[in-house]
């Protein structure tokens, strides 16, 4: 079996928000990118006659179907995923620091 490789995790962008603050923006943003990665992988499994596979398919298996690929997403997320992440969670961070300044404007 090969090695398991899990590429370095990018350094989230400098902010002036509490960590804790930040933390979650961070995981909305990994969220954001496996819920992107499962709806364009959905079409792809449904393509799939799982008809002549090694369970048969039917309706058991129809059902499981949409949390196997929410799984998949998951997974090719936390392992790189398409480098959505890091943008979305750099453009929440700047929203999240406007919203604040704005606060402390008033």
């Amino acid at each position: 079996m090969g090695a398991h490789i899990v590429p370095p995790q990018a350094a989230s962008p400098p902010s002036n928000l509490p960590p804790a603050q930040v933390a979650r923006i961070a995981q909305a943003a990994r969220d954001f990118e496996a819920m992107a990665l499962g709806q364009m992988l959905q079409p792809m499994f449904d393509a799939v006659d799982t008809s002549k596979g090694l369970l048969g398919g039917g309706p058991g298996e129809a059902a499981f179907r949409p949390m196997l690929v929410n799984e998949i997403a998951k997974h090719m997320a936390r392992h790189g995923g398409l480098g959505l992440a890091r943008p979305v969670m750099a453009q929440m961070l700047r929203m999240q620091e406007a919203a604040g300044n704005n606060r402390s404007a008033e």
